[in-house]
């Protein structure tokens, strides 16, 4: 099997959001992370640095907040401003459609929680996987203030689909307090 060499593990996710200070805001206060750092404006007046570097318009520019979400997770989120800017949010079946889902002990006590606090929908009710490789998963969907998709799931240990590889997903079996 071929890999990156010495790739180890993600570091971290990151997300575009409009407005830095609110996401920060309901990560820290509704989610629980922790603000590790924020830096910026990023940007370069002068060059292609932000073109070259990070893919993006060179007048762009962008405020950054990096947080620790658990045991396990580094998020990053980006404020941009850019003159060729798409303001839309990409549903989960457009091309470049994103999710993250968040690991909690009880779906139902968390989306009951979530459905408390401004601007978050949850998306139907929690439902349980009856059936195939991940039967007895149980998750819901919900979206942030500004849209973002996120995920409330538990999958107890002791899956189906472990009886049929050596492959075993992350399972934080209490290790977020």
């Amino acid at each position: 099997m071929n890999k990156i060499p010495g790739a180890r593990a993600v570091h971290h996710l990151a997300y575009t959001v409009p407005d830095l200070d609110q996401a920060v805001d309901f990560f820290t206060e509704v989610i629980g992370a922790e603000l590790a750092y924020r830096l910026g404006p990023v940007e370069d007046t002068e060059g292609t640095w932000m073109t070259e570097k990070l893919g993006v318009h060179r007048d762009a520019s962008a405020q950054i907040a990096m947080l620790r979400l658990g045991p396990t997770t580094n998020l990053e989120l980006f404020a941009y401003t850019a003159p060729d800017q798409d303001r839309t949010q990409p549903r989960n079946s457009d091309w470049g459609g994103h999710h993250f889902a968040l690991y909690v002990d009880d779906v139902d006590v968390a989306a009951a929680y979530l459905r408390e606090q401004p601007g978050v929908t949850i998306l139907g009710e929690p439902e349980t996987i009856v059936d195939g490789p991940i039967a007895g998963d149980r998750w819901v969907y919900f979206t942030t203030p500004w849209g973002l998709n996120m995920e409330l799931i538990n999958m107890p240990a002791g899956m189906p689909f472990e009886s049929t590889t050596e492959t075993r997903l992350f399972h934080p079996e209490g290790a977020w307090n």
